[in-house]
């Protein structure tokens, strides 16, 4: 099962997140109360092992600037959370391996997911951000055959029951395993990989489970 922490303002919470064995964390380009600077991750990712998956996440920024900030702050993936078209997405995927294209619960473009050049996707709360849950049944409208992450309200105590239900290929939480805006909380974040891990489906527990190596997948 894969796990992505995203919302990480510093380092320790970085570092906290690896040694919990989390599979990706995530930084907050877009306009956030978890807003992080590409200097600043920089100095964060370069600390981490080739493993972990680094992710900058931005929200209706032009394709250029995606991949500008991206190679200033040495993240290995983007996640695209706003309304970037098919060849926007496919403009930016061709300048990072990899691209994790993220789509609102209940969104008419997710059964068309499939079109956007990239295998990752992630399904998030109607008001993405928001840290709210909402009917994991949406789930069913994307492609089959991508790799679906799923986001949105997730936390220690139903992470477990929304991995059974759906059966996501990984899970994302930010304000979930928060103490505060910004800062997370240590047993919080331990409980949702630990959870996450130990609810992971059969199928996502052979030869190729983990660790991964982003670098030469």
């Amino acid at each position: 099962m894969f796990v992505k922490i995203c919302g990480i303002t510093n380092e320790d919470d970085a570092l906290l997140a690896v040694a919990m064995g989390a599979d990706a964390v995530g930084f907050i380009f877009a306009p956030s109360t978890r807003q992080i600077a590409p200097q600043k991750v920089f100095d964060i990712t370069r600390r981490l092992p080739p493993e972990i998956l680094t992710v900058g996440v931005f929200r209706n920024e032009l394709p250029g600037r995606v991949v500008e900030i991206a190679h200033k702050a040495g993240v290995k993936a983007v996640q695209l959370h706003g309304r970037e078209t098919p060849e926007q997405t496919k403009e930016i995927a061709g300048h990072m391996r990899w691209v994790i294209k993220a789509f609102a619960a209940g969104d008419d473009e997710l059964p068309n997911a499939d079109q956007y050049g990239t295998d990752m996707i992630l399904m998030d709360a109607p008001e993405p951000g928001s840290g709210k849950v909402f009917d994991w049944n949406l789930a069913g409208d994307a492609p089959s055959q991508m790799k679906l992450i799923l986001a949105g309200g997730l936390d220690p105590d139903n992470v477990a029951a929304a991995i059974t239900e759906v059966e996501p290929w990984g899970v994302d939480v930010a304000s979930g395993v928060e103490r505060e805006p910004g800062k997370k909380d240590p047993i919080a974040l331990m409980r949702f990989i630990e959870n996450a891990k130990e609810a992971a489906p059969e199928q996502y527990l052979g030869e190729d489970e983990g660790p991964y190596n982003w670098d030469f997948e």
